[in-house]
């Protein structure tokens, strides 16, 4: 089954308003959640707001898990935690689940909106001119962590 027919099937089922698990891939995340080592829990998108984390088909043509960090109207700006530039955009409609919680590598649920979440989220958004060396850090710090989500991947 290719990744593009997974991904419709999870939206029919959110859109069904059945929680759906999805693994997670690459490092746009970081270090809110690790590509290759957890999941996310989505669920059928209510009213989103800036600094939700949602599964969004953006402009371009494909899907992203990414944070909203700005509302215009019906057009929505996102952009991963762990890039230090790009953004994408989309329409509220093409937001096709909220992300409720981090599956983390031992099974454990953390729920996303809560307060301490929110702090360190804002807390890292202004964090974006440095963002590149703490990003650096972060990789040469977790490496054994994130080597071996690589490997988990390329299984």
């Amino acid at each position: 089954m290719t990744d593009e027919k997974i991904i419709e099937e999870v939206i029919r089922l959110v859109g069904e308003g059945v929680c759906v698990t999805l693994p997670v891939n690459g490092n746009s995340m970081l270090p809110f959640i690790i590509g290759g080592r957890e999941s996310v829990i989505l669920q059928k998108p209510r009213d989103t707001k800036v600094g939700d984390v949602v599964l969004a088909w953006v402009q371009g043509g494909y899907y992203v898990v990414h944070r909203i960090i700005a509302a215009d109207g019906d057009t929505l700006t996102l952009m991963g935690d762990g890039n230090l530039a790009i953004t994408e955009q989309c329409a509220k409609d093409d937001i096709k689940a909220l992300v409720t919680h981090v599956v983390d590598v031992n099974g454990r649920r953390h729920e996303i909106d809560n307060l301490w979440r929110h702090w360190a989220a804002r807390l890292w958004w202004h964090l974006r001119p440095i963002r590149r060396y703490l990003l650096a850090l972060y990789r040469r710090t977790n490496k054994s962590k994130l080597s071996n989500s690589k490997l988990s991947n390329s299984k």
